[in-house]
């Protein structure tokens, strides 16, 4: 978070900027003060304050205060850990997990609540309305929207997931007002993703989008959850990108289930019943 705001300073406004040198300068004692104590200390408005924690990507000083005093009590850094040819399995395995968990905790630091409580919102309102909800994503992303799919058509949404680019092409061109598409991409930068996200959101659908940020995709959609990681996509196959999406996916679902309500228990209940019998006793 802390190189964050470092690479974020010299965009910003000069006003601004010393609200950053001050988070820098001392994390801890920033993320207990109050605001007014805050402006005077780096000579500006308490607007300002705000306006600083809005320009580095949060969603207000409350928020950025508690992913800051997350960030610094941790103490767990994101450095990813390349796998190397001559490891061995038990060298793979901690840079693996490493990996996974810095991975996590920075996402839980950075991620935009207010932009996941949208999705949410959106995602519950095309259950409402009986419209449709589609999953969009090629090679290991198209698992992750097969994943989605299943995790949602259990909670009584008319969802579906299409990992072929003629297909989410042809199924984009079918939507209309009130659906609802949801891409998933870990370049952002695969032409037919960005072909049927164009076409969904001309037909009137909401347009959400699972990507790293700066990509081409990230502006497309209508709604970016950003899922940023120093992973590369060209080496081996991407492990972390795949499970920041999939923890994506699960916190939309949670939400969204919490969101539909009790309505949704007799449901859950009969298909666990109905799967008994697919089971050993």
């Amino acid at each position: 978070m802390l190189d964050r705001i470092k690479a974020s300073l010299p965009s910003l406004a000069p006003a601004e900027q010393r609200v950053g040198k001050l988070v820098l300068l001392d994390p801890r004692a920033f993320a207990n003060l109050p605001v007014t104590e805050l402006a005077d200390r780096a000579h500006v408005s308490k607007p300002t304050v705000v306006r600083f924690c809005r320009s580095v990507g949060y969603d207000g000083l409350s928020d950025f205060k508690l992913k800051l005093a997350g960030s610094v009590s941790e103490g767990v850094p994101f450095i990813h850990r390349s796998v190397d040819a001559d490891d061995k399995t038990s060298d793979v395995a901690v840079k693996v997990i490493d990996n996974t968990v810095a991975a996590f905790l920075k996402y839980r630091n950075d991620a935009s609540f207010s932009a996941l409580d949208q999705c949410a919102n959106l995602l519950a309102l095309t259950h409402k309305t009986g419209k449709r909800i589609e999953f969009y994503g090629v090679g290991n992303s198209g698992i992750v929207a097969q994943d989605a799919q299943h995790k949602f058509f259990r909670l009584g949404v008319n969802a579906i997931a299409y990992s072929d680019g003629h297909m989410q092409v042809m199924s984009a061109s079918m939507l209309g007002k009130g659906d609802c598409v949801v891409v998933i991409s870990n370049s952002g930068r695969t032409r037919d993703l960005m072909d049927a996200c164009d076409i969904a959101r001309k037909r009137g659908a909401t347009t959400i989008v699972i990507t790293a940020s700066g990509s081409p995709l990230a502006t497309a959609g209508q709604i970016h959850l950003s899922a940023d990681h120093p992973e590369g996509y060209d080496r081996y196959s991407p492990m972390v990108s795949r499970l920041l999406h999939l923890l994506i996916i699960d916190i939309l679902a949670t939400t969204v289930a919490l969101r539909i309500g009790e309505s949704l228990q007799p449901g859950l209940r009969d298909m666990k019943n109905n799967l008994r019998s697919k089971r050993y006793t």
